[in-house]
């Protein structure tokens, strides 16, 4: 749109400035907000929009995903359509129906490192060197085309790919007019590596637009900023970015882990917590240290506290969960790492002559529940605490001896596994590279290779790439320059474990994560809490050995009625009242106050002004400009006078009724739908016998059935009776439903019942002029003498405003409707609203239809 263009071309001059091959765009999202699925998002629109428009040339089918290592490559397999965990599948990208064309999309997925162009003549060193030193030295690398052809494959048959970045803060070109910067040794090692990075990332995406065109890049990251040594200031947002969503929204969000931070200790010193920063304090003299028994003070008492803590949720997780809280534990180097890990979890090094000297070279570990030693120093056959070097996973490079030692158990079973799925002819071992891969990808998931892992020490793989969600404590041991790198290490630890929502709130359960040692710019006041338990985890699904007491119903799509073209007149129930009130209207009287003058309090004087005589008048318009109609769609003016009586006898007979607002806010566009559905429903039920309605079935899924269950899940369960459920649990959502479901057990005309839950049974109705799905309690077979009777039960503490909506749906269409259908037996409908009384209730309601037998 014209009021947007200057933000087009900030962008496209932004990228002029430092992609001046590419078009990039940005999306800032924090870790956990889920990238992986906007990625999918981006890869199905861009898809079906391709696919049902073959000429356009502004959609493509053909994408190119890089990310920073290997880890990351492997976790998004997702979003190929054809796997079996893909997202759009599981997440709902798209409609079933659609999953046809999403699978025409071609995908590939791979690591930037694929972008080298490698030797084509290996030679040793001195050889390479010789010839490079000749006037003409030969080209021993490979060829642009060659080295896209295997890192690109089929994609090169497109033209115009689409690419996405993981991780894209590695994807950019450095400065050239900038200034070198003064920076340490240390620091320059950093920048050079981040230039290194970056280059070779850049230049592989520049190379395929070369070669075959890039419509786009989108550039997907938490930290999309310009890295150390990129020739902007550290910390540079990518000017391209087009939407922000930080973690500090994510965290106030509720979406992720709450961290916890030191903001006051007991050194009784002015500045931060000694905790804040731990580098600072122990830096210097841990690049000292040789031993790992002389590890500073300081940096011993943040150990144990953290792990003191950390002691709590293991206890409290144990029985519960079937995979332990993990700690992390993130080093400066590979040397301090080393050293932060055997103080952890034990050592067992050998002297120059061989032998072990248990008094010098030897100790179990000093933290008990992640030692890698038994109560009787013997190494366990699981190690609980794992050493891993990020260059190691990303490359691919051969797996340290210790380390294989070290996990041997897991290493022998992992092999197992794998030659398993790979068929009996397949004896293939597995690569040290895939070894470390499946370690970490599977830290926290239950049966796998990582599942028991309980702490983790590293030194940089953990700032991007890993999705482990039951991480719990972290501690930073070693420079954090930037809060990019405190939000990558941060992030870590934020993945939410469980996404249930809390009954009474709605919201997710708040998580924590412990962090010590890491400055993030995130301050708040201490909040005692205990340790959060996992939930646990119950399969809900319908029993084979049941299957007689499956229940069948019809999946309806709509009803068809017919109202009176003459004579008009209404059956009321209680379902057609509607009551008014703060909770659906809104505040009626607001006081406005300023920091200074005098306050005043607003009410909606003009509405509540309106008499008896003009709701009527406006509700019966509103009727009939809605439901009376002929069939040139012009209204029926001679039907009013009819209809306005009728809604005035809706008036006077209490129908409507209004607690702490005015009447008359019954005319506000969406309760004036509400209240003429009311009536309009009212109308079809005086009606009935005279023009029956009936129900619409789904021409493509017209039958439903408890067969279908087939579901996991973490709230309470009623485990069901063999005879009396075809479905293995009743999902608690209410003790109203508990209560119930007892009475259902145990009422001997009850043939079989079910939870509607994860059956897809459910009743349209209007909410106004919006179309939703009403999703009862229960269904029941009943015994009542002659057919057996269906009855959709509804549990109702408090009746919210649609509950009269979805009642009088129930009782004037749908019940009505599916009867009339013949072919589905006979149907009911009822409620219950008193908790206590569920059980006299669904008796009365059970002899009231077997004396209607009986006459």
């Amino acid at each position: 749109m014209r009021q947007y263009t200057h933000l087009w071309r900030f962008i496209e001059a932004s990228n002029a400035e430092a992609n001046p091959k590419l078009l990039r765009l940005a999306l800032k999202m924090a870790t956990g907000a889920g990238k992986t699925t906007v990625m999918a998002m981006i890869i199905a629109w861009q898809t079906l929009n391709a696919v049902r428009n073959p000429g356009s040339d502004r959609f493509s089918r053909a994408f190119l995903i890089v990310t920073p290592g290997i880890t990351i490559r492997d976790r998004l397999k997702v979003l190929n359509p054809e796997n079996p965990e893909s997202y759009y599948r599981s997440r709902e990208i798209v409609p079933m129906e659609m999953l046809g064309d999403l699978a025409k999309a071609t995908i590939v997925i791979t690591n930037y490192h694929a972008f080298q162009h490698r030797e084509t003549m290996p030679m040793p060193k001195v050889a390479r060197a010789l010839l490079h030193n000749q006037l003409n030295p030969p080209n021993t690398k490979q060829s642009d085309g060659a080295m896209l052809d295997r890192a690109c494959g089929k994609l090169l048959n497109f033209k115009n790919i689409l690419v996405i970045n993981d991780e894209a803060h590695h994807c950019y070109r450095r400065k050239a007019d900038s200034e070198e910067e003064k920076q340490t040794r240390e620091n320059k090692a950093e920048a050079d590596e981040n230039n290194e990075t970056a280059r070779l990332w850049i230049s592989g995406i520049e190379a395929l637009k070369r070669k075959v065109g890039v419509r786009v890049v989108y550039d997907l990251s938490a930290t999309p900023f310009f890295l150390r040594g990129s020739g902007y200031p550290e910390g540079t947002l990518f000017p391209w970015v087009v939407t922000d969503f930080s973690l500090m929204d994510a965290i106030e969000c509720g979406i992720v882990k709450l961290p916890r931070i030191p903001v006051a200790d007991n050194a009784a010193v002015a500045g931060e917590p000694v905790y804040r920063n731990l580098w600072e304090h122990v830096g210097k003299e841990l690049l000292r240290t040789k031993n790992p028994l002389d590890l500073p003070a300081k940096l011993l008492t943040a150990l144990y506290a953290l792990y003191s803590n950390y002691e709590e949720y293991y206890k409290a997780w144990e029985g519960a969960s079937a995979v332990p809280p993990v700690f992390i534990v993130v080093c400066q180097n590979t040397a301090i790492s080393r050293l932060v890990h055997d103080w952890i979890a034990g050592f067992d090094r050998e002297t120059d002559d061989g032998m072990v000297n248990e008094s010098r070279k030897f100790h179990p570990g000093h933290l008990p529940l992640v030692r890698n030693y038994d109560h009787n120093n013997q190494p366990l056959a699981r190690p609980n605490t794992l050493l891993i070097d990020s260059v190691q996973i990303e490359r691919g490079d051969a797996l340290d001896d210790s380390f294989r030692k070290m996990a041997e158990g897991e290493i022998e079973a992992f092999r197992h596994q794998r030659n398993r799925e790979r068929g009996a002819g397949d004896i293939a071992e597995p690569t040290d590279a895939e070894l470390l891969r499946e370690v970490m990808n599977t830290v926290g998931r239950e049966g796998k290779l990582g599942g028991q892992v309980r702490c983790v020490v590293s030194v940089s793989m953990l700032t991007e790439g890993w999705d482990a969600n039951n991480v719990t404590h972290i501690l930073g041991v070693r420079a954090f320059g930037t809060q990019l790198l405190c939000e990558q290490v941060v992030g870590r630890g934020l993945r939410q474990q469980s996404y249930v929502e809390n009954e009474k709130t709605g919201l997710f359960a708040v998580e924590y994560a412990q962090v010590m040692g890491i400055p993030f710019a995130f301050t708040g006041p201490a909040v005692p809490a205990p340790p959060t338990k996992p939930l646990n985890v119950t399969h809900v699904h319908a029993v084979p050995q049941r299957v007689a007491l499956e229940i069948r119903f019809p999946r309806i799509e709509g009803y068809r009625t017919e109202l009176p073209a003459e004579n008009l007149t209404a059956a009321f129930d209680q379902n057609s009242a509607l009551k008014l009130d703060p909770t659906n209207v809104g505040p009626c009287e607001v006081l406005m106050r300023g920091i200074v003058g005098s306050s005043i309090t607003l009410t909606p004087t003009v509405i509540a002004a309106c008499l008896p005589s003009e709701i009527s008048f406006q509700l019966a318009k509103h009727l009939l400009y809605r439901r009376f109609r002929d069939e040139d769609g012009f209204p029926r003016q001679h039907l009013f006078p009819q209809i306005q009586r009728i809604c005035k006898r809706w008036l006077d007979e209490g129908y409507l009724t209004a607690a702490g607002v005015p009447m008359g806010a019954v005319l506000y566009g969406q309760l004036a739908d509400i209240a003429t559905e009311l009536i309009a429903n009212a109308i079809t039920r005086s009606c009935s016998a005279e023009r029956p309605t009936r129900a619409e079935p789904d021409l493509y899924d017209p039958v439903g059935s408890t067969a279908s269950v087939n579901f996991q899940t973490t709230k309470p369960v009623w485990t069901t009776a063999p005879g009396r459920s075809h479905v293995s649990h009743v999902v608690i959502d209410s003790e109203w439903e508990a209560e119930l479901a007892r009475v259902l057990e145990a009422h001997p005309r009850v043939i079989s019942y079910a939870k509607n839950h994860g059956m897809q049974f459910e009743v349209p109705y209007l909410m106004g002029r919006i179309k939703r799905r009403y999703v009862p309690d229960f269904l029941v077979r009943v015994a009542t003498g002659g057919e057996p009777l269906n009855l959709v039960l509804e549990t109702k503490g408090f009746r919210w405003i649609d509950a009269g909506i979805k009642a009088d749906t129930m009782n004037t269409l749908w019940v009505p409707g599916v009867n009339n259908l013949s072919n589905w037996g006979r149907w009911a409908f009822a409620e219950f609203d008193a908790v206590f009384a569920i059980k006299e209730e669904f008796a009365n309601l059970v002899d009231t239809f077997m004396k209607k037998e009986l006459v």
